[in-house]
């Protein structure tokens, strides 16, 4: 056989082999094309660039919903999570980075949930809670903002409760260390780190009445949120706090 048709054999055969191999790796999970592109460089830089050590999020299957909830230190902090899921997770982000043109597509593609920064967005809190009603994988950052602080945690608000308690959801206190950040979104795309993902044990609210839970029970049961990831953090003195209904963050 002639030396040049078998090496052009070869790479025929070889990006058809490609193609078949990514083509049945989309079809066995629930990615689009750009979605399965996104997901395998995400795989690829939260290892490489910033060796991020996190357990198999095995409790999120599709059966039943999740809303995962951890402390907030940096803008690559969903990416952790979204490379141990095979379906795309659904993050909250703020609105304008949602309509910001550098952003716009790729968080289309994330599939996020635009929420508005301060007070009640109800529009962000329903798709949420049909994400999650619909077996979804839900983050949250119940502080509103990156905390660039020296504290475990901001004060937080209780709606993620509310949330979870409608969906009939599972709700997975995380926590988030050595997470990379410099003052922009874009930063830690150059910055080398080592980021550990704590998982903490599932709560179920699925024995308390949505309807009659109030605004004080789901504070209560936020602070122990917050608690367990305090737990976590090997913070265990750390006492979480609410914010107020006139909360407002900042810039982040």
């Amino acid at each position: 056989m002639d030396p040049t048709f078998r090496a052009q054999l070869f790479f025929a055969v070889l990006f058809v082999g490609t193609v078949c191999f990514i083509w049945r790796n989309i079809a066995s999970k629930d990615f689009t094309l750009p979605q399965w592109c996104l997901w395998v460089s995400c795989i690829f830089i939260t290892r490489v660039l910033w060796c991020v050590r996190i357990p198999r999020l095995e409790i999120a299957t599709r059966e039943r919903g999740v809303v995962f909830i951890a402390n907030h230190r940096s803008s690559i902090d969903p990416f952790y999570f979204q490379s141990r899921l095979f379906f795309p997770m659904h993050w909250m982000v703020a609105r304008e980075y949602c309509e910001h043109p550098a952003f716009r597509w790729f968080l289309k593609q994330c599939e996020v949930i635009p929420v508005n920064r301060g007070g009640v967005d109800i529009r962000s809190t329903k798709s949420a809670i049909n994400l999650a009603q619909q077996g979804g994988a839900v983050g949250m950052f119940p502080e509103g903002r990156i905390n660039t602080t020296d504290r475990l945690m901001l004060p937080v608000r209780p709606g993620v409760v509310l949330t979870a308690l409608r969906a009939n959801a599972l709700i997975v206190p995380c926590h988030i260390e050595g997470s990379p950040f410099d003052k922009t979104a874009w930063s830690p795309f150059f910055m080398a780190a080592r980021v550990r993902i704590r998982v903490g044990t599932p709560i179920d609210l699925s024995g308390e009445d949505a309807e009659r839970f109030k605004q004080d029970e789901a504070g209560k049961f936020m602070r122990e949120i917050v608690r367990q990831i305090a737990l976590l953090a090997n913070q265990p003195d750390f006492e979480p706090q609410l914010a107020g209904r006139r909360w407002k963050p900042d810039s982040l």
